[in-house]
Parts: C-alpha cells; sequence; structure tokens
C-alpha cells in the first residue's frame, strides 16, 4: 500500500517505527541517558561522539521486544525465551515455591547477550506464586546455575490445570532480573511478563507426562517455539 508524505522526516520514522521493533519499558531509561551522553561528548569530540551513538544503539537493540505470534494450538508449553536449548533433564522445582520435592522435566534455555532479553509466558493461565531468591552469578550455561545464581520462579496453572513452573536466572553479567507479573494476574501465551539484564538462562519444568518437542542446540523463539506438549487432563 503506497503512503504518500510530504516531509521526509516523518515518512522516515513512519518506516523505523513499521521495521525496528518496539522497545521494553525498562531500557528506555538507558537509551534516554545514552542520547543524552553522545550529544554531549559530540559536542567534545566527533569520535567519542559516535562510540557514544553506536553504544546507545547497541543498548536500544538489547531491550527489543519484537511482535510474537503464538501457535493456534492448545495443550502446547512454549518457549519461555529466545536462546538456545543448553538442557533437557530431569530437576526438582525451586523449594521456594512450596511444590512437591519430585523430580521434573527441565528445559533450559540460555541467552546470550545478542538474544532477545524478555520472558513470555509458555501459556495461557493464572500466576499462583512468585518468588524471588537472591544468590551467586555463576555462568547462566552451567548446569549448577539453576540452584546458585539469583533467580525468580513463577508458578503458572494453565487453564487446563497443568502447573508450569518458569525461572529467571541471573547470568555471569546480569545484576537484574525483572518481573512484572504479580500473584493471581491472568496472563496470555507469548505475553512478556518480565526481562533479564545482559546474559541468562530461563528454565521450564513440566508437568509429568509431557512431551518434549525441542533438542538440545536448538534454537527458540520465545513466545513461539513449542518447547513441549502438556498430557491430556489435570497434572
Amino acid at each position: 500500500m503506497s503512503r504518500k508524505s510530504g516531509n521526509p522526516v516523518a515518512h522516515a520514522l513512519h518506516l523505523a517505527r513499521e521495521t525496528l521493533p518496539p522497545m521494553h519499558p525498562a531500557g528506555r531509561p538507558f537509551v534516554a541517558g545514552g542520547l543524552a551522553a553522545t550529544v554531549l561528548l559530540r559536542r567534545l569530540s566527533k569520535p567519542l561522539g559516535t562510540v557514544a551513538g553506536l553504544a546507545t544503539l547497541a543498548t536500544a537493540a538489547f531491550f527489543r521486544e519484537p511482535r510474537r505470534v503464538p501457535p493456534d494450538r492448545d495443550g502446547l508449553a512454549l518457549a519461555a525465551a529466545d536462546g538456545i536449548v543448553s538442557l533437557i533433564e530431569e530437576a526438582t522445582p525451586p523449594p521456594e515455591l512450596g511444590l512437591p520435592a519430585e523430580p521434573r522435566m527441565r528445559v533450559s534455555i540460555f541467552l546470550s547477550i545478542f538474544d532477545v532479553h524478555v520472558q513470555r509466558a509458555p501459556a495461557t493461565g493464572s500466576v499462583e506464586r512468585i518468588a524471588y531468591r537472591p544468590g551467586k552469578f555463576v555462568s547462566a550455561d552451567l548446569d549448577k546455575a539453576s540452584d546458585d545464581n539469583e533467580r525468580n520462579s513463577m508458578l503458572l496453572r494453565t487453564v487446563d490445570g497443568h502447573d508450569l513452573v518458569v525461572v529467571q536466572i541471573a547470568g555471569l553479567v546480569a545484576r537484574r532480573i525483572l518481573c512484572q507479573a504479580a500473584e493471581g494476574d491472568k496472563i496470555s501465551a507469548g505475553q512478556t511478563y518480565g526481562l533479564i539484564r545482559f546474559g541468562s538462562r530461563v528454565d521450564l519444568y513440566l508437568p509429568a507426562g509431557s512431551r518434549v518437542l525441542v533438542s538440545k542446540g536448538q534454537r527458540t523463539i520465545g513466545g513461539e517455539t513449542p518447547l513441549a506438549e502438556l498430557p491430556k487432563g489435570k497434572d
């Protein structure tokens, strides 16, 4: 569809809005500060201003929140994040959630600093519990990161009655976990609920009887890639 515009600046802004992904609100203060620093440094030194401008663009890219379309199919647990499947194994969910200490299948996704870092709900349901636990900051691709690192756990009960556990885990560089969901919230599959700043991992614990649909080393797209097929009926 053609679009007429007599103002080239307005036309350029329109193209940018249509082409570039939206930015998570948590990134706006950082980008605003970067822009201010870029303007100031450019007055002192063009090379320094250029470096600051590139750093600001990189920051904006880190906080990007692209639109995602979940599969039109019931009974799936979707990837909660963009990244690489680093582990598929049985493990006990975080004890702070108060669940039975029984092993469940866990699928871990490692996010590099270049991946989209927002987290998305793996299914439609209600937030039953949120539990934050401080910890260490070892590399998020290590198995012990699930137990040792700072983390924020969410218990999500799907509309079919299944309990899914999603855990945001800080990494070697990450120093802040943001969770926008609260206990009692209703959340839709693929909806953004949180963000981890700069390199991290997300674990998804599945109910018994689930069928994992991904393999180790596979790349996932948050809110779109099916990680598992949930069992029929309640957990």
